[in-house]
């Protein structure tokens, strides 16, 4: 088989795999009774809490979508024309040595372009209150931020190019099975061994909360040896909580701010939520998501590859680390091109998270509630409907709150309404 025809087969493969995945972990009906229009902001927040929140969000938005361009100018510049493979020439060493000086260079460069950006979102942040964190523990974060997106970047690119070399017709399928299979890995270690650079998690202490929380995980069916607390609120004022990891290695996690600023009944409200994904193993499915993901942008790599003006013709152009800058930018569009789907498929997981919370607690008014303070505390708004669709992983609160409104009647508790605070 020639390359071209390896490529292809992997895209079949991986392009069933996903859409097999994703026909049967992804709940494509997720509301019972159909998912109702969003809830105005205006039976939810004051007029000041809305003009704040607008104050903080538009310019944030806007800066988010300066930084993107930025990034994504720059990023297509090294790479689609010589100045990128002139720069990555100048590094001497082995070609895996060349590999990562490349990701180095090229993350360093990115990560410059977009500091100003960076830099005023942290200022408007502690402005608002949504950050207590100083500027020393902020520029260490972001190290932190650009060493490990250099090591997985790294990782990524040297299995990849070490593939190309050492399979010259067959790299596409094995290049794609392997990186695959490193995303589940990631994905796996990732709460053992990356979010403890950022965070220091603490066991929930043994009390009345703890207690209702282990009820809440039998009553959705969640074996849970643990909830663990991190210390978040360091760096941070807005609420949150998540599920990482599968197997062996998840857990759930709550920012302690959520333990002091929520009353009880919205912790388990959240919590709920959370073991809702672990119910269903969100995160094995996105993992296995990503996975097939990954494959198919490999063979789509192999495909557009050839295309290229300045690669056509050179049959050892993947072997050379100079096409780093090159794959760099093919891979920044295509992430781009494939957020909707991405974002798509994750809001409606979250969807269904929040219909277990709901279901499970049949308490809607303290669902809403908890929405209520979680967009308070982080200044959210609605924003553009384009941009939710390209950039939304949830859905917004306004939406949240409107179906815990329609669950709440189709369960006999009827919210008592979204009363402004």
């Amino acid at each position: 088989m020639t390359e071209r025809r390896w490529a292809v087969a992997t895209f079949v493969v991986a392009t069933v795999g996903f859409v097999v995945i994703a026909a049967w972990r992804i709940p494509w009906h997720p509301v019972p009774g159909g998912t109702p229009p969003a809830v105005s902001a205006h039976e939810v927040f004051t007029p000041a809490q809305i003009a704040r929140a607008n104050a903080y969000t538009d310019p944030a938005r806007h800066l988010a979508w300066a930084s993107l361009a930025v990034s994504l100018v720059v990023t297509l510049v090294l790479g689609f024309t010589s100045l990128g493979a002139r720069l990555v020439g100048r590094l001497r060493g082995w070609w895996w040595v060349r590999v990562l000086l490349a990701v180095l260079v090229l993350a360093v460069i990115g990560r410059l372009a977009t500091l100003p950006f960076a830099i005023i979102g942290h200022h408007r942040s502690v402005h608002y209150g949504l950050s207590n964190e100083d500027w020393g523990p902020w520029a260490v974060d972001q190290v932190k931020g650009l060493l490990l997106s250099v090591v997985i970047s790294g990782l990524l690119l040297l299995v990849l190019i070490g593939c190309a070399r050492r399979w010259r017709r067959a790299w596409p399928a094995v290049a794609g099975a392997l990186l695959g299979a490193l995303v589940m890995l990631a994905s796996f270690v990732y709460p053992v061994l990356v979010e403890p650079a950022f965070n220091h998690f603490t066991p929930l202490p043994d009390g009345p909360l703890r207690t209702e929380i282990l009820q809440v995980a039998a009553a959705e069916h969640v074996h849970l040896d643990d909830v663990l607390v991190a210390d978040a609120s360091r760096r941070t004022t807005t609420l949150n909580a998540y599920v990482s990891g599968y197997g062996s290695t998840r857990r759930v996690v709550l920012y302690d701010n959520v333990l002091r600023d929520l009353p009880r009944d919205e912790v388990i409200s959240i919590v709920a939520h959370e073991l809702g994904h672990a119910h269903h193993d969100d995160v094995l499915t996105g993992s296995l998501l990503a996975a097939f993901g990954t494959t198919l942008g490999i063979a789509l790599l192999a495909l557009v590859l050839p295309l290229v003006p300045r690669v056509r013709g050179r049959t050892a152009a993947l072997r050379d680390p100079t096409v780093v800058p090159l794959v760099v930018a093919l891979v920044a569009v295509g992430t781009l091109l494939s957020s909707p789907v991405n974002n798509g498929l994750s809001r409606l997981i979250e969807t269904r998270a929040d219909v277990d919370s709901l279901q499970t607690t049949r308490d809607p008014d303290a669902f809403i509630a908890m929405q209520r303070e979680l967009a308070l505390h982080s200044l959210g708004d609605q924003g553009p409907a384009w941009s939710q669709f390209w950039f939304g992983s949830h859905p917004t609160t306004l939406q949240r709150i409107a179906i815990a409104e329609q669950l709440g009647r189709r369960l006999g508790v009827p919210a008592g309404g979204t009363t402004q605070g």
